[in-house]
């Protein structure tokens, strides 16, 4: 697919990227550092970036009023989001106080853009095609978290109307050397010891990392006044079987796909629970995992796409990169990340 090329704006200088050292953040820092200068806030250290990032927590509102000096705008990707984040009061203290300190320090420091990375958990399990008007229901701690630092925005702008927000709900993101649930999904399937559980009809709404990036960008050139909302899926969704069939033909071997009731396979999930409750160790398998596998995520894009956004890469195409990066050559020896 022809790669879209986006005007570079001189009107910003510096970008500060809170969060910046994990899975997306190092891949939206290689794209953006050729055009801007970056500062990286986060509470590790970035493998790719140690010389422009600088080590503060979300929560620490004095060191990052300090570190958010000179920039231009601020991109918050930030976030608790595992499934199996305990205490649980992580995902309020770090999605929702972390989103205050960000806009007071912003305000400290005179700063009025800011582009926000959401989810789209807000609207919660098996919801007909939301578009960003659809009411949001989230159902787990993240959702909620996330749908709680979205509010503090919204009550923001109405005493901030000068300022510009861009809030970008995205899918669940996958790509090369992301070790999260779509990486397990996939490792499961090439490994042929995959179990569909249900009947493998439900859709699956997937984002690639190279297209999250590029989009990033565009809301920060093109973007640059009021209050915008965006789901980001890369479409056309796939089904468990369409996403087998693809697996099965960029890997070139046959897949044999095995299925498991539901009810069975919520049964597995449990045992696992109780499992982990038991040995106080985390298990890959659990009744959360079963039900949102089976969950069927789709979500409308149409805004995207009106906006004149083109994402540089096909769901396929993002597959395909990830998969041979992943299974046919060896990204053993590579650093990884580990997220959902």
């Amino acid at each position: 697919m022809k790669k879209v090329f986006i005007p570079f704006s001189n009107e910003i200088k510096r970008i500060a990227i809170i969060g910046g050292s994990g899975f997306v953040g190092t891949r939206l820092i290689e794209l953006l550092k050729q055009n801007y200068n970056i500062l990286n806030v986060d509470k590790q250290q970035s493998v790719s970036f140690p010389d422009i990032t600088v080590i503060a927590n979300v929560l620490d509102k004095d060191k990052l009023s300090t570190w958010l000096k000179d920039a231009d705008l601020v991109v918050l990707l930030a976030a608790e989001h595992r499934d199996d984040v305990s205490p649980t009061s992580l995902y309020y203290d770090v999605n929702v106080e972390g989103m205050k300190h960000t806009l007071t320090a912003m305000e400290e420091n005179r700063i009025s853009r800011i582009v926000f990375t959401s989810s789209v958990a807000v609207y919660g399990l098996n919801k007909e095609n939301p578009n960003e008007e659809h009411p949001t229901d989230p159902f787990n701690h993240y959702g909620k978290s996330k749908w709680l630092a979205e509010q503090v925005l919204k009550k923001w702008y109405q005493s901030h109307s000068d300022w510009n927000i861009n809030i970008l709900r995205p899918t669940v993101i996958f790509g090369e050397r992301n070790r999260g649930n779509v990486y397990n999904l996939l490792k499961q399937i090439s490994s042929r010891k995959f179990m569909m559980v249900g009947n493998g009809n439900n859709k699956k709404s997937m984002a690639y990392v190279g297209n999250i990036v590029v989009f990033i960008r565009f809301l920060i050139e093109n973007k640059q006044n009021g209050y915008n909302v965006y789901n980001y899926i890369d479409k056309p969704d796939l089904t468990m079987n369409e996403l087998v069939f693809h697996v099965s033909k960029v890997l070139k071997k046959h897949i044999p796909s095995v299925h498991l009731p539901y009810v069975l396979g919520m049964l597995g999930g449990y045992s696992f629970d109780f499992l982990a409750w038991l040995t106080h160790k985390k298990r890959t398998i659990s009744s959360v995992r079963i039900k949102k596998f089976n969950a069927t995520t789709q979500f409308d894009a149409t805004k995207v796409l009106s906006a004149g956004f083109q994402p540089p890469y096909s769901l396929e195409e993002g597959l395909a990169r990830t998969l041979e990066f992943e299974f046919i050559h060896d990204a053993s020896e590579g650093f990884v990340f580990y997220s959902e």
